[in-house]
């Protein structure tokens, strides 16, 4: 059994049972949790931050997002629905937000303000059903959607099929380094269950030199 390090006890409580299934069942998981076993996957504890993190990362590197956040986080040292609302488009756009991005999250804090979200609700949905609601929010698509599944509401099983970087690491560490088709990464996955939030973090703590957050 791989236990868990003093460091990680933030980690998702299915976290040790997730990383031990993994690792009996597939060589390539049981490589990754070895080598990054000093490292989870955590909450925020906050959904308006995820999500706003989510959406400055959409389609840029986990670099670039990392560095927008940063410039924003400077200039808005308390990120709040109403601090991110009141805040100067032009002062944004110095961060590197283009102004699509600017107006997702301007609607988002409005959302917020007004208290347009009911987190019980979101407790009894199952992870689809709550995609279908999510979606619903100006700027949030599937992606964003499944980065606040698994992110915030540490839902086990959510695969992000389209996220770059799940396919690049599959490609790397199951397909020869060529790319992958869609229904080839599912396939693969299949034995992920019920883990596969689990495994796709590893797996994109295998590219990147620090374990990616929202």
């Amino acid at each position: 059994m791989v236990l868990l390090k003093e460091k990680q006890r933030n980690a998702p409580i299915f976290w040790e049972q997730a990383r031990n299934d993994l690792a009996k069942r597939d060589p390539v998981m049981q490589r990754l949790v070895s080598q990054f076993n000093d490292s989870a996957l955590y909450s925020r504890g906050d959904a308006f931050t995820t999500l706003v993190r989510a959406i400055i990362g959409q389609q840029i590197s986990v670099k670039a997002a990392a560095s927008v956040w940063q410039k924003l986080a400077t200039v808005l040292s308390n990120i709040t629905p109403e601090n991110l609302y009141s805040i100067d488009a032009e002062i944004l756009r110095t961060c590197g937000l283009s102004g699509r991005k600017i107006s997702y999250l301007q609607d988002l804090s409005e959302r917020f303000i007004q208290g347009g979200y009911d987190e019980i609700a979101w407790q009894k949905m199952n992870d689809e059903a709550l995609i279908t609601h999510l979606i619903q929010i100006k700027g949030i698509g599937r992606w964003t959607a499944e980065m606040f599944l698994i992110f915030y509401m540490q839902r086990p099983d959510v695969l992000p099929l389209a996220d770059i970087g799940l396919q690049r690491a599959v490609s790397i560490h199951y397909n020869g380094n060529q790319p992958i088709e869609k229904n080839r990464l599912q396939t693969i996955a299949t034995n992920w269950r019920p883990w596969r939030s689990v495994a796709t973090w590893y797996l994109w703590r295998s590219l990147d030199p620090i374990p990616i957050d929202y």
